[in-house]
């Protein structure tokens, strides 16, 4: 009975009734409902497991989209060096590509957001030796630091993980310990000492929900930015094995055979992660006009 209340405070909320009227974010948004669907259902419609063995015939190898000559319409969008279908291969590598960015976004969200609370909330040396690692790392690309630590774990999805998780935490932090600063300074904080309540009890209860909404925005954004980079790893075949297939690896595999004009083997797999990496970001910044009090 919890639930209407909260669902009708949502729909009189001042979000929703700029939701409504964008155009943008109900687009974006059904997008990712689009994308988030065929992951979960797409297996079950899919004409073959394209990473089952037993599915796949060397004579259906590289045949061209349905629509061109050669091409069949059980595989719509064409099939690769080993005869798997390009449209199923796409469903299941989007599946773990999707994983990969949500996980690696809450794993660097959880320890940045704690690492910036305790940055922003105790300060003194402790701040300045966490924000100058923070500083430490930015100084470098993300993209070297990836394949420092993909070619020192080795390839697989934990280990991916643990990458993004490193790379990522830092943005978090920077943001976090910002707001905390600022809240941290407010009234009801320090009411909140003299009553006697503990620093733990403040940072998750009261600074916490503060800044979440920054923490929202820049979670949003960076899944994107996640599913480029694990995208950009496989490619250069320093991502996940073999067994567990993601979009990047398939342009990986399409892209040896791109100048004998097979294009479809990676332009498809691509165009997907366009549009996928498009429909985050085009909500993100819905989000961020949103949820940003300095953008009002």
């Amino acid at each position: 009975m919890k639930s209407i209340p909260i669902l009708q405070r949502f729909f009189a909320s001042d979000f929703f009734y700029h939701y409504r009227r964008s155009t943008t974010a109900i687009v974006s948004s059904l997008m990712i409902l689009f994308v988030i669907l065929v992951a979960i259902a797409g297996p079950f419609l899919t004409p073959q497991n394209p990473y089952a063995l037993s599915n796949l015939f060397l004579a259906d190898a590289f045949k061209p989209p349905a629509w061109l000559d050669g091409g069949e319409l059980r595989f719509l969008l064409g099939t690769d060096q080993q005869g798997r279908d390009i449209l199923s291969a796409i469903v299941y590598g989007s599946r773990v590509s999707l994983f990969i960015g949500i996980a690696g976004v809450f794993f660097a969200a959880t320890f940045g957001i704690l690492i910036g609370l305790v940055a922003g909330y105790i300060g003194g040396k402790v701040e300045s030796i966490i924000m100058r690692i923070a500083d430490i790392q930015l100084s470098f690309p993300s993209m070297l630091i990836a394949l420092f630590l993909m070619t020192t774990f080795g390839r697989s999805i934990t280990n991916i993980l643990i990458t993004l998780t490193l790379i990522g935490w830092v943005r978090y932090a920077r943001v976090v310990r910002g707001e905390t600063l600022s809240v941290r300074k407010k009234e009801y904080i320090e009411a909140s000492r003299v009553i006697g309540y503990s620093d733990l009890y403040i940072m998750v209860k009261q600074v916490l929900p503060n800044v979440l909404n920054s923490v929202i925005v820049l979670s949003t954004i960076q899944i994107g930015t996640f599913i480029l980079l694990e995208a950009t790893l496989s490619f250069l075949g320093l991502g996940v094995p073999p067994t567990r297939p993601t979009l990047g690896m398939l342009c990986s595999e399409g892209f040896s055979v791109l100048y004998s004009g097979l294009w479809w083997v990676s332009f498809f797999p691509g165009l997907y992660i366009v549009f996928i990496v498009f429909a985050i970001n085009l909500f993100g910044d819905f989000l961020r006009d949103q949820l940003n009090p300095r953008l009002k």
